[in-house]
Parts: structure tokens; sequence; C-alpha cells
């Protein structure tokens, strides 16, 4: 018998990182992961459907691309960790090309070099970073590495 269901592949890696952070102990931290992880997703899939990217994949990496620094708790090298532990999760769950695996994986690798060009979806997810960091609170001002994606974006989206 063949099956009509669909696997909404979203909802699949968001119960992963839920699990996570529903695992994490300080509560300042959680919430923070939170409204972090899932700002980001937000963004990615704002910024992803201006620029006609992928939003299911940008989304995807937006929710995994801080990942290993909220389960470990260390921030240390935390793209290029992330990277790693979201290609695990994403093998695990099998609901994705090994095509879209390296993709998202990617974007997650790149996304702390803010300075450099990178391919398209690396870029969606850098800048809906700088966007979370930048409007969780609008009174405090920009990084210094992010003033200059923060303007464009601003431009961008005629703010």
């Amino acid at each position: 018998m063949e099956s009509n269901i669909v696997v909404n592949r979203i909802e699949k890696v968001r119960e992963y990182v839920d699990d996570v952070l529903l695992n994490m102990t300080d509560d300042v931290e959680r919430r923070c992961a939170y409204v972090h992880l899932y700002g980001v997703a937000q963004a990615c899939t704002m910024i992803a459907q201006k620029r006609k990217e992928n939003a299911e994949l940008a989304v995807v990496a937006g929710m995994l691309h801080d990942i290993s620094s909220y389960q470990t708790m260390d921030r240390r090298d935390h793209a290029h960790r992330s990277a790693a532990m979201a290609k695990e999760i994403l093998e695990k769950l099998g609901l994705f090309t090994d095509a879209e695996i390296d993709t998202m994986c990617d974007a997650i690798y790149r996304h702390s070099d803010k300075a450099e060009k990178h391919p398209s979806l690396a870029e969606v997810l850098i800048d809906a970073d700088v966007f979370q960091h930048c409007l969780y609170n609008p009174l405090i001002a920009p990084a210094e590495h992010e003033k200059e994606r923060f303007e464009a974006l601003k431009r961008e989206f005629g703010l």
C-alpha cells in the first residue's frame, strides 16, 4: 500500500532541536537558545524567500547553526562544531539527500565568517544571524563586525 503522507522535514528537525534545548539545565541559556535559533530560522525563511533561495533548507540550517553551543555550552569553534553535529543529526534523521545536507552544513560551517562572500545559502544564514542579533534589541548598537551587513540588509528590506 502506497502512503500519501508527506513528512514535514522542518518539524522533524524542530523536534530534535527542542529535545536538545529542553535538556539544557540553565533556564536563561535555554531561553536565549530558543530565541536565537528560532529567530534565525524565521529570518532565514524571510531572506530565502526574498532572494528566491530554498527556504526549507535555510530554515533547517538556521535551527542547527549554533546547535553545538547549546548542547555542550561551549562556544569555541562553534560554527565548525555545529556543522559537524548538524551533519550527524541530518544523516540520523534520514530525511535529506547528501547534497542537501552538504549545502546546509556548508552554510553552518561558514556562518561566523561575516566579512567574506559565500555561496547563496551561507549568505542567507549569515544575514539571518546578523538580523536576529541586531533586531533582538534595537536599543543596542550592532556589533562592529555586523554593522556593514546590517546596513545592507536594512537597504534590501527597505528599513
